[in-house]
């Protein structure tokens, strides 16, 4: 009976600490968003994308943790990394794609408060194909992800 319980409650945590959220045939892996020092009014919000069917296209982010929610891309020119604001991220079929720092992510334009490690909030995903989706974003401690540097 104590294994049992113990694999139970093993079991349950698990599940609190999952973040993965599913719509259609993609998976939505960790939403975080970069906590903010003080009280800077600008985010970033990362998470990845695996798709088990056709091709699919992010078209918009939506929500009220920020007075304007973008799309954005970074690229690099004359040796000086940039932020685009795109109209849709492409999730291939049967693929992956990754809302990661230094590259792909959601831009927070205009928090109020800026936002503390901890805080959660919610964001709607509206894909091409998928439909809608709203998934809940975790702000984590700055640079707990980091593989390239991201400044706003």
């Amino acid at each position: 009976m104590k294994k049992i319980t113990a694999f139970l409650i093993a079991l349950s945590a698990t599940a609190a600490f999952a973040q993965d959220t599913k719509i259609g045939a993609i998976t939505i892996d960790h939403p975080w968003a970069r906590a903010t020092p003080g009280a800077v009014k600008n985010s970033a919000v990362f998470m990845s994308f695996d798709n088990k069917g056709a091709a699919d296209k992010l078209l918009s982010v939506t929500g009220t943790v920020a007075k304007e929610i973008q799309i954005h891309s970074m690229i690099t020119e004359a040796g000086v990394m940039k932020m685009r604001e795109i109209k849709s991220l492409d999730i291939p079929a049967n693929g992956k794609a990754e809302l990661k720092p230094g590259g792909f992510h959601v831009m927070l334009i205009g928090i109020p408060d800026g936002l503390k490690e901890g805080t959660k909030f919610p964001l709607k995903l509206k894909f091409e194909k998928a439909g809608e989706i709203t998934v809940q974003v975790t702000a984590e401690k700055s640079g707990a992800h980091d593989h390239a540097e991201h400044k706003h």
